[in-house]
């Protein structure tokens, strides 16, 4: 059988930012032709090495090679409300010139660039059917349209492209349950090569491979996130054990060692004190004094590589063990009384009130108005009177409201990291605000890059340390989605400090997993206008 060649081949590869700061390094590894699942912890760079096979930047050093051109669905993609859909579906230029051919206008450059593709428009809204929408979503912009509905639409027009090499950074962010059983149906029978970076293990379970960025290293495995997963917690407890094991041998030997010289010490002493006795002639005392120096001598020399031998192991078995850092959030008494009216949430027929420590999640499919709604609760009346279409309400009775928005669109990339976190803690001295965003693993040289440098996991933990680290802190947090672009630990640090939190929570998520941990008080479904109280 001949070889199969790779998708995505990287040798040596090496990328810093301007600024100096590291990426990767000596980075080597292959992508095979399947679906390959790329996970890793935010920061180790998976978004960066996506950057550069898509060939949006270049390596520092080493090279990448690719079975063919790279089609990409960013993970900012939403952030661009104003782009037309058919962008979203790579057909912007080919619908416009079959629809000045229609009307009439012969100017040959309109030919050219529809070359064979005549049937662009029936495939625009074939596609737009895959991602669930009607055909005249062909004629909206990205901003008309919910993030999951975006995100489907590019997935299908990207499919039907049909590039040798694609890459999706996090296609499920912001996606219903509806709308990620219609992803998973998309990439089931992908054609050509297909790297997936997600925190969802439901789709990387789906993978042929999975492919972990840690420490510089890609190491595959040939199977989906939970086998690997498997695999991974089997191995690290092999090396917990190896590590234990080899602990004690470094106890043993170091305890040999000790006995060891105190013999010799014992030995040297009779030796002495036989001689000052003079139960032994001198020219018979020197000769057993050499020898015993001799063989005390090799006696050290063998206990001391022994020790040596065992205390390598240890080393190699440390190695082994991973020691990873966590994200650790301690949030602020917000001094929220139980029986402080903090917002009320209605529609028509109802209302539902937040009092004190409460905590509300609003569930319901994408385009049913969740994130209008929490505008609408962040921003006054203003930015969101109640909706035609779901004549829902919302109300903050408080202006000490935490906002972490679905699209991230209030974190300006123009700015540093340090300067993002400073606007809502003005306060707060530099040296304590660095400590702080320590805590959420933003450290060093990190600290004063613009933010529009970041991955998607690190500019959303920049935007969570400037929540959750204001001054004075929020009395109402109010979060669209809050686990996207978060690995599995950051997620339980998270749940962590939201259980420790004394203020209120309003939180709209399709993660039922994360949803179930918050202790809820109440869940409100929104769908077709009306909330329901689940």
């Amino acid at each position: 059988m001949p070889a199969i060649t790779p998708a995505v081949v990287l040798d040596r590869v090496t990328f810093s930012w301007d600024d100096g700061s590291p990426v990767l390094d000596d980075v080597s590894g292959t992508f095979g032709a399947g679906r390959t699942g790329l996970i890793g912890r935010n920061g180790s760079g998976k978004s960066t090495l996506l950057g550069l096979i898509e060939g949006r930047w270049a390596p520092t050093g080493g090279r990448i090679r690719t079975a063919g051109e790279v089609a990409v669905l960013p993970q900012r993609l939403t952030l661009d409300v104003a782009r037309p859909v058919t962008d979203l579906l790579g057909l912007t230029d080919v619908l416009g010139a079959l629809a000045a051919i229609e009307s009439g206008d012969p100017d040959a450059r309109w030919f050219d660039i529809v070359g064979d593709d005549w049937d662009a428009e029936a495939r625009a809204v074939a596609a737009l059917d895959a991602a669930g929408l009607p055909a005249d979503a062909l004629h909206r912009r990205v901003g008309d349209l919910s993030g999951g509905e975006a995100v489907l639409v590019a997935v299908a027009g990207i499919r039907a492209g049909r590039r040798p090499v694609t890459l999706l950074d996090e296609p499920t962010n912001n996606l219903d349950r509806d709308a990620r059983a219609r992803l998973r149906g998309l990439v089931a029978d992908w054609p050509g090569a297909l790297i997936v970076v997600s925190h969802d293990t439901t789709l990387l379970d789906d993978m042929d491979e999975t492919t972990e960025l840690y420490d510089h290293t890609l190491r595959t495995f040939g199977g989906g996130y939970s086998a690997w997963r498997t695999w991974l917690d089997t191995e690290q407890e092999a090396a917990r054990q190896a590590e234990r094991t080899a602990a004690q041998g470094v106890r043993r030997e170091k305890r040999q060692r000790i006995e060891a010289e105190s013999t010799l010490a014992s030995r040297s002493q009779m030796g002495r004190k036989a001689q000052l006795e003079k139960r032994v002639p001198p020219i018979i005392a020197g000769g057993r004094k050499n020898a015993a120096q001799v063989s005390a001598g090799r006696l050290r020399a063998t206990v001391a590589d022994r020790e040596s031998a065992a205390r390598r192991a240890l080393d190699e078995a440390e190695r082994r063990v991973r020691d990873d850092d966590s994200v650790r959030i301690d949030l602020a008494d917000p001094g929220v009384s139980s029986a402080r009216r903090i917002a009320e949430i209605g529609d028509r027929d109802r209302t539902w009130v937040v009092q004190g420590p409460e905590r509300i999640a609003l569930t319901g499919p994408n385009g049913s108005g969740k994130t209008t709604l929490l505008e609408q609760l962040v921003h006054g009346p203003s930015n969101g009177a109640p909706d035609a279409a779901t004549a829902c309400r919302a109300v903050a009775h408080t202006e000490r409201i935490g906002y972490l928005p679905q699209r991230l669109d209030d974190l300006d990339d123009g700015v540093t990291v340090l300067d993002a976190v400073r606007a809502g803690a003005p306060s707060v001295p530099t040296a304590e605000l660095r400590n702080r965003l320590a805590r959420f693993l933003i450290r060093g040289a990190t600290v004063e890059r613009p933010t529009a440098t970041l991955s998607g996991g690190e500019r959303f933990r920049v935007a969570l340390a400037a929540l959750l680290l204001a001054d004075p802190p929020p009395q109402l947090l109010v979060l669209d989605e809050p686990t996207n672009n978060l690995d599995l630990d950051t997620v339980e640090r998270v749940v962590d400090a939201l259980s420790a939190y004394r203020g209120a929570l309003v939180v709209v998520s399709h993660d039922d997993a994360f949803l179930a941990r918050l202790d809820l008080d109440t869940t409100l479904e929104l769908r077709d206008g009306t909330l329901t109280e689940r």
